[in-house]
């Protein structure tokens, strides 16, 4: 099955399709099938499970175009199965945050009901905090959280942290650092 309908196939060049292109085609008809049918057994969710696959093959396009190449992968069930599951991750990240949103908003009472794009604007900044702090330590990522959402002192997080205020000025560096990094800060 070509990647293209008889329709873009004609309109595009009658030139050799290149060696990257015959490898993202093959990988697709070879195993999109069988990635689809991994991904559905862990989502149980058909539209959820075409969405991550089609993403998984999206980003091996990306890796190809930014030359890094796919030739020189081995196995490519398990590459793609690698990003299929950081895709995953992602979209189970992005379900619980949205879930601790919910329920905080609950708590607030009914008067306090954002707009939907007020509601998706405050789920894309919490993802974008939950990336920043990715790969940080746990007492960094909670003084951070302490210090942003709950507004303690560096003492007091200190104090909960079991930690000195200069080890909590440490951890707030770091994931301001991190922050200004991936441009969460502006």
């Amino acid at each position: 099955m070509p990647l293209l309908t008889d329709d873009a196939q004609a309109a595009r060049p009658a030139i050799a399709p290149t060696r990257a292109m015959a490898v993202l085609e093959s990988w697709f008809r070879g195993h999109h099938g069988w990635l689809l049918d991994r991904v559905q057994r862990h989502l149980r969710n058909r539209a959820e499970a075409e969405d991550v696959a089609a993403e998984t093959f999206s980003q091996a396009v990306a890796i190809q175009a930014h030359n890094q190449g796919l030739n020189a992968v081995r196995e490519p069930r398990a590459f793609l199965t690698t990003i299929a599951k950081r895709q995953i991750f992602q979209l189970w990240r992005r379900r619980d945050l949205e879930q601790a949103y919910l329920e905080a908003l609950a708590l607030q009472g009914e008067g306090v009901a954002p707009s939907a794009e007020q509601h998706q604007l405050v789920i894309e900044a919490l993802e974008c905090v939950a990336a920043a702090l990715e790969g940080l330590s746990a007492k960094t990522q909670q003084a951070f959280l302490y210090s942003q959402l709950d507004g303690l002192t560096y003492a007091e997080i200190a104090d909960k942290l079991g930690v000195s205020a200069s080890m909590v000025r440490q951890y707030m560096a770091q994931a301001f650092r991190r922050m200004a990094g991936l441009n969460v800060i502006r």
